[in-house]
């Protein structure tokens, strides 16, 4: 039986939770691998609607031991009003089935600040970030000066720590004109939610090897999509970290072997949420059918996402990119009624052809769609769940993403709720 690694083949909000959690039945164990409270993950269960941003999708299932690994960095105050209000909702999560990774970065009030002000002072040029302050956490982390899960529970040196991160981002608030923090205010915030973390905090790395000489399944959950890798992504608007499948590897502590197969989660159309290249993009009343009928609005943030048909040329890309086994296709019914469908096959950049798209920014930004035009259908594929339930020009038009994305499709999502799933091969089949 193989692991599976489950990633965005878009710019995220492809439906990834959903998938997650169905997959999760068949799982042992859900770790997610990178990102931060950016990205959001919504699950229909039951009828009960479920927003995540930290947890795994997976903790849903009750039992299911969860796991966030040291790709992950993790505003503390967040996760916590998470597990409470997910809890809440019955929803049993604690330290028995949660483990957070010891040596994951944390994001502070400081990385928020310096977030907004940022983007504030970039006006029309800002990248569109969440405000979240998971680039500042990052660029901690990489800079290291970080303060990790671990050192919230070694009071000693935390203080040192403390010092030399606000040296660094004390005088770039200043340089923006902003409020400055210090150091006796910000010690007394971490001490107080060092003793809610500290619970969660284990060795995952360590966890992992003993869970893969059991024998065990586990489901590693990305966030975002491949096109918005700091390093493969629409650079600079991409996301702090990298969203491709190798990161599930780094990202927790595991042999690159141990990932498995790769699902690309893939939506029937194209989205995107902030600013950056676009090439599919509908500005028309299109545009505005797709966003409302398939309620494109950010977990996290709520901000409205830009709609365009599909774009096969991206998804190509990201399925090489990621080495992508199957994907999983979402949103099917979002297409419904529509008499014509157009897909994206390439790009034509100052008169010259393109089957992927370029590295420059100044090019992409260029970059218009070539498209490849369908018949629509007018049939209900909401809640089919199986073949013999589409209509044959629906079944017509994902044949035809499978050969141009060069890759098959292993699920079919075709409402919110869990079970409205056609399987086609099993991920952890191998």
């Amino acid at each position: 039986m193989s692991n599976v690694v489950v990633i965005g083949s878009q710019w995220g909000d492809e439906g990834k939770g959903k998938i997650v959690d169905w997959l999760s039945a068949r799982a042992d164990v859900v770790c997610r691998f990178q990102g931060g409270h950016n990205a959001g993950h919504t699950l229909v269960i039951d009828g009960v609607t479920y927003k995540l941003s930290l947890l795994p999708s997976g903790v849903v299932r009750q039992g299911k031991q969860s796991i966030i690994g040291n790709g992950v960095v993790i505003d503390p105050w967040a996760l916590m009003e998470e597990i409470e209000r997910v809890t809440a909702a019955g929803v049993d999560i604690g330290p028995h089935n949660l483990m957070v990774a010891e040596n994951a970065a944390l994001i502070l009030p400081v990385h928020r600040a310096v977030d907004m002000a940022r983007e504030a002072a970039r006006g029309a040029k800002k990248i569109g970030t969440t405000g979240r302050g998971i680039g500042p956490a990052y660029e901690d982390k990489v800079a290291r000066r970080a303060i990790r899960v671990c050192d919230l529970m070694d009071p000693a040196s935390l203080e040192g720590r403390v010092d030399e991160l606000l040296i660094h981002h004390n005088a770039l608030l200043t340089g923006l004109g902003v409020e400055t923090f210090e150091r006796a205010a910000l010690m007394k915030e971490l001490e107080a939610i060092s003793v809610k973390l500290a619970p969660y905090a284990g060795v995952v790395w360590k966890e992992l090897e003993k869970i893969r000489h059991q024998n065990k399944r586990v489901l590693f959950e990305g966030a975002q999509g491949v096109m918005l890798d700091v390093d493969h992504g629409t650079y600079p608007f991409v996301t702090s970290s990298n969203t491709v499948p190798g990161q599930a590897a780094s990202g927790t502590g595991v042999g690159p072997r141990s990932v498995g197969y790769v699902l690309g989660i893939t939506k029937a159309y194209t989205t995107r949420v902030g600013s950056g290249p676009f090439p599919s993009e509908l500005t028309d009343e299109v545009g505005e059918r797709l966003g409302e009928r398939g309620r494109e609005f950010g977990v996290v943030t709520g901000r409205k996402r830009r709609c365009g048909w599909f774009d096969a040329a991206l998804v190509r890309q990201s399925v090489k990119l990621g080495g992508m086994d199957g994907i999983a296709f979402t949103k099917l019914d979002v297409l419904d009624g529509f008499e014509e469908l157009k897909i994206c096959t390439g790009y034509e950049i100052d008169g010259r052809k393109y089957d992927y798209l370029p590295a420059s920014t100044g090019m992409q930004a260029r970059a218009k769609p070539i498209y490849e035009t369908m018949e629509g259908w007018s049939e209900s594929t909401f809640g089919a769940r199986s073949w013999a339930d589409l209509p044959a020009t629906a079944i017509k038009y994902i044949r035809r993403v499978e050969e141009l994305i060069e890759t098959p499709v292993a699920l079919l999502s075709t409402s919110p709720e869990r079970d409205d799933t056609i399987l086609v091969r099993d991920p952890f089949d191998g």
